[in-house]
């Protein structure tokens, strides 16, 4: 893969990024390189510089990167044409760079029951995003050994007054063919179902 002929990728840190042109990238496969993202991203517009923080001990990236444009308006279509795609296998989430906050709670993560079979992540996505920003790639839970959806789905967002409106919004509506139940999330077991509330 070859960069950008006129301007090569440094590794400046987020806060030297041009927050208003630069878009985060969450829930990266370990898989996915710089130079994949680099390539990927030159669809959307000029790119200036690429930041994928890894850690010190293994020399992992840490599953999200941060991509400075030239432009705002290159950044918001790099949102638009990418947000949800697949790379290595993995949906993942794009969005404004200046929504991503280091600095703010680990993120409020809410569990979603009682999902129609056909809903996927980009649906609930879209319907979710409505009440703020969403920090990591959705998580509908899978079977593993038949390919279908169990039906529930976690959502981290970066504010609790996001979760609080989803919630009071969204509990008990329906969406598709089935009323969906939501509320903060308590645990996740080994095997992989999934608890909301207590009471569930």
């Amino acid at each position: 893969m070859h960069f950008h002929p006129d301007v090569s990728p440094s590794i400046p840190s987020p806060m030297e990024l041009n927050q208003n042109a630069t878009v985060y990238m969450g829930g990266l496969d370990e898989k996915v390189s710089e130079p994949l993202l680099w390539e990927l991203f030159l669809q959307a517009g000029p790119m200036v510089n690429t930041h994928m923080p890894k850690y010190r001990a293994t020399g992992q990236h840490q599953s999200y990167d941060f991509v400075e444009f030239l432009s705002e308006e290159d950044a918001d279509c790099a949102i638009k044409i990418m947000n949800l795609i697949k790379l290595c296998g993995q949906p993942v989430c794009v969005n404004r760079a200046s929504s991503h906050n280091k600095n703010l709670d680990v993120g409020v993560n809410i569990f979603i029951g009682n999902l129609d079979p056909e809903i996927d992540e980009k649906l609930l996505y879209d319907t979710f995003s409505a009440f703020g920003i969403i920090l990591q790639t959705l998580k509908i839970m899978w079977d593993p050994d038949t390919g279908n959806s169990k039906g529930c789905a976690f959502i981290n967002f970066a504010l609790f007054d996001a979760s609080d409106a989803a919630i009071e919004a969204m509990n008990g509506q329906y969406l598709c063919n089935h009323p969906i139940t939501i509320s903060y999330t308590f645990k996740k077991d080994s095997k992989g179902d999934c608890h909301g509330s207590a009471a569930e």
